[in-house]
């Protein structure tokens, strides 16, 4: 049995799902894009993803929910937000039988790119 030949670009994973599934993984794509200008889009792990210095997200259609990886910490507010969407590893799970909550994948966005920048300059403070 052959494997499902992995997605070329993130164009090509969103019209792989359902017309109303595609509308949400659109709009997850906006949100992030709009949280985070600068990220390159990819395809990692055969998953939408974004990178800036290192990747900041990736997002996945399930069965029932959009997955947002990876986790989150070092937010004490943000985590409490995020907690009732917390799947078994940490990952966010967002029900596609309930409106998904876009302001709140921004801001984890938006967090993620400020994690990511403060990485990056301490790398480059260690090297020199």
């Amino acid at each position: 049995m052959s494997k499902a030949k992995a997605p070329e670009d993130i164009d090509d994973y969103i019209a792989r799902f359902p017309a109303e599934v595609q509308a949400i993984l659109i709009q997850v794509r906006e949100t992030i894009r709009q949280a985070a200008p600068e990220a390159r889009e990819l395809i990692s792990y055969q998953m939408p993803a974004f990178r800036q210095h290192g990747i900041l997200v990736y997002f996945a259609a399930w069965k029932e929910h959009i997955g947002l990886y990876p986790p989150i910490s070092g937010d004490e507010a943000l985590e409490k937000a995020i907690a009732k969407y917390a799947g078994p590893k940490g990952n966010l799970q967002f029900p596609l039988a309930k409106p998904i909550p876009y302001a709140l994948i921004k801001r984890i966005v938006k967090f993620r790119v400020k994690q990511d920048a403060d990485k990056a300059a301490a790398k480059r403070k260690k090297k020199s």
